[in-house]
Parts: structure tokens; sequence; C-alpha cells
């Protein structure tokens, strides 16, 4: 499946600690990043990501293009919410695209480990038959 990651600057630590603790399940699938925090998990992990501009220059945009054209299975963005962004309504138009195209979204950890589990356990085939073009393909 494709999977996109990103981390606002004070979570990109704790994104990559939980992408480490899950990286026999993160190296099964596709990984799409905004710019900085893709190139940290690559560099912490050495898994291969795609990665996009920076969330404030368009990085979170083109994420949510991704979503609008069915080509991304679930993303994971760990939000700081006691942070003021300057993007903030890329934010909020990535967040209203997951819902719109039904992917799931987790935006802490807490729901990202129940979510990559359940990756791991199969309980997101459904988006298989969602998006033919899943699994590893974009």
């Amino acid at each position: 499946m494709n999977i996109a990651l990103i981390a606002h600057d004070r979570k990109k630590d704790d994104l990559i600690q939980f992408v480490i603790a899950y990286l026999p399940i993160f190296k099964e699938h596709a990984l799409y990043a905004t710019g900085t925090t893709g190139k940290l998990v690559a560099e912490a992990t050495g898994l291969d990501v795609h990665r996009f501009k920076s969330g404030p220059l368009g990085g979170d945009q083109q994420i949510g293009a991704m979503v609008a054209e069915n080509r991304l299975d679930l993303i994971i963005f760990f939000r700081d919410p006691l942070t003021a962004q300057p993007h903030e309504p890329d934010v909020s138009a990535l967040l209203r695209l997951s819902d719109v195209y039904k992917v799931p979204l987790a935006t802490n950890m807490g729901t990202a480990e129940v979510l990559l589990r359940g990756l791991s356990e199969d309980h997101l085939d459904w988006r298989l038959n969602k998006n033919p073009e899943g699994g590893g393909q974009a």
C-alpha cells in the first residue's frame, strides 16, 4: 500500500522513532513524505521514501493531490496542536480530503499504532478494492 508520512517540526523525532519501531511493517509498503520529514526518515531507517516539497512549500498539497487521485491508502501525520502553523489551511484541506476520499489518517502516535497494527493484520485490505493501484503502485 501507499503510505504518506508527515510531521510538524516538533513531532519529527516522534515520527522517526515510530517508523523505527514499526520498520518491519513499513518495509513492505511504498512511502511518501513531505520534504524534510522524508529526508530524516530515510536517513534514520534506510527506507526508500519518495519526497515531496516541504509542507509549507506545497508538500501537503502534493500529498492531497495523491489522495484526490486515489493513489494513497494511509496517512500518518504527526501534528503539533500547540504551535500555530503558517500553512494551516493546507493542513485543513488535507484532513478534509482524507475524509472525502475515505483515506485512513492518524494525527498522533496512538491512532497511528492502531492503524499500523490493523494494516499488518490485513484489516485495511478494503483499500485494495478501492485503490486497485495500491500495494506500492503510484
